[in-house]
């Protein structure tokens, strides 16, 4: 899809969306709603340079925390944020997901069988 096709494709699921939830007051919202953007498949230096970018757009500063590069601007509970994840980052991320399946929690007991027993 054309990126302008996705823009529009985007907004109008978001209009949708907020007339939804107008007409079907009953149907709980969430405490708030995040766009986010993700430069990826490109060097670090490309990726801030994007957010960079998407920051000037937004009026909005950058920050770097925890590997992550960003920009955001608020619109109450809803924020759109252009974020790019650092390399040294993902190589954690990887790292840490090596170990998955090796370590195994101690079962939780069953709250519903005790009631029902």
């Amino acid at each position: 899809m054309a990126n302008d096709d996705h823009r529009t494709t985007l907004i109008a699921g978001l209009r949708a969306l907020a007339d939804f939830l107008d007409a079907n007051p009953a149907i709980p919202v969430p405490r708030s709603v995040y766009a986010l953007h993700f430069p990826h498949g490109a060097t670090d230096a490309e990726m801030c340079a994007e957010v960079d970018h998407i920051a000037e757009l937004l009026g909005a500063p950058t920050s770097q925390e925890f590997g992550h590069y960003g920009a955001a601007v608020r619109f109450g509970p809803v924020e759109y944020k252009a974020v790019a994840i650092l390399a040294a980052r993902r190589a954690q991320y990887e790292a840490d997901r090596s170990y998955e399946g090796c370590i195994q929690p101690d079962p939780v007991p069953d709250e519903n069988a005790a009631q029902a027993a």
